[in-house]
């Protein structure tokens, strides 16, 4: 399941991005989606993910600062990331729950001042 994230870049403490991700060769609007992040030496942590029908789940760490949503019609399913930190710092990957995890490549989110 191709997942192509995109958006991420270098941002000061304070600042905001919006991610994309884009998929194809799934009937996207019946599958959950989500986007975790990876950190050097940290485990990998799920952010968020939203379901079919729009119910959402925050990590505690992003809560109040970061929304996912979803467009069904562009295929893509994005992450506003609003009053980022330093510890933010992380590649973001979109991914499709299941039996089987789809994960697709990252981008990098850096907030640095």
């Amino acid at each position: 399941v191709p997942l192509q994230a995109s958006g991420g870049g270098l941002v000061r403490p304070g600042g905001s991005l919006k991610l994309s991700c884009s998929a194809s060769g799934i009937l996207f609007r019946l599958n959950t989606l989500g986007w975790a992040r990876q950190a050097p030496g940290k485990q990998r942590e799920v952010v968020a993910t939203i379901t079919s029908n729009g119910t959402t789940y925050y990590g505690d760490s992003v809560k109040g600062r970061f929304t996912i949503s979803r467009d069904n019609l562009k295929k893509t399913v994005y992450l506003q990331l609003n009053d980022l930190k330093p510890d933010d710092t992380a590649v973001y990957l979109c991914y499709r729950p299941g039996a089987t995890t789809s994960w697709g490549r990252g981008t990098q989110v850096t907030v640095s001042s």
